[in-house]
């Protein structure tokens, strides 16, 4: 039924569908690459797959389950014969097939149209566990911000996170090439900490130790937000 929910609602598969190939295809078609010695797609790909992510996690789930709970939803599925365990279980499956939809499809525009060969062996296990920090960080501070705020601040937040994780978080450009303070910043992000974690898994190099211990405080800080900042009603 989440899955279904969530399909019906042209909204949020324009943010977790089109979003991010759009971004993909549209940025490796033009010449913003920033290292000119190697295809722009080794380097948009992964953070492409972090943007998606991030739009799936906080976005789709933080604006839906506010708008649930203000209409009452959440409510009365609270005090259904259902476990509320199941339902928020439900919620984050739905999350993580939606992103290994996105996953697919964006490698397959890159590979299919793109000309897409990762420089360094990919990495499964880090993709994988890419995919859950980052989906615990984002969809744990969703879930806050859907549980502590108002459904129309909580759209207006997420919103404004995420467009600045689309600029400061490595994803069209890289966090060292942001200028003074900015960079410092942008690399303590979840975003920016996800982006490395995906390049270093997709075959686009760099370090991933640093990133992965930043984006673990991250979904750590996540999942004590949601635990006790979000309410059923």
């Amino acid at each position: 039924m989440e899955l279904r929910m969530a399909g019906r609602r042209a909204e949020n598969v324009l943010v977790t569908i089109v979003v991010p190939a759009a971004v993909l295809s549209f940025f490796s078609a033009v010449n913003v690459a920033p290292e000119a010695e190697r295809p722009l797609v080794v380097f948009l790909l992964p953070g492409t797959v972090a943007l998606a992510i991030l739009a799936t996690s906080l976005v789709n789930l933080g604006i839906a389950t506010a708008y649930e709970r203000s209409y009452g939803v959440l409510k009365r599925l609270g005090g259904a014969p259902v476990e509320r365990g199941a339902v928020i279980g439900a919620k984050f499956a739905t999350v993580g097939i939606i992103e290994l939809v996105q996953l697919a499809l964006l490698v397959g525009i890159a590979a299919a149209f793109l000309n897409w060969r990762p420089e360094e062996p990919v990495q499964p296990g880090l993709v994988a566990l890419g995919f859950i920090l980052g989906t615990t960080a984002f969809a744990g501070l969703g879930l806050a911000l859907a549980g502590a705020l108002r459904a129309e601040a909580t759209l207006a937040i997420a919103n404004a996170l995420f467009l600045v994780f689309l600029l400061l978080g490595g994803i069209v450009l890289p966090v060292d090439h942001l200028p003074g303070i900015l960079a410092d910043v942008a690399a303590l992000l979840p975003a920016g900490a996800l982006s490395a974690v995906m390049r270093a898994g997709l075959g686009a190099g760099g370090e991933a130790l640093t990133p992965l211990v930043v984006l673990g405080g991250w979904a750590v800080a996540g999942a004590i937000a949601a635990i006790r900042l979000f309410r059923w009603e």
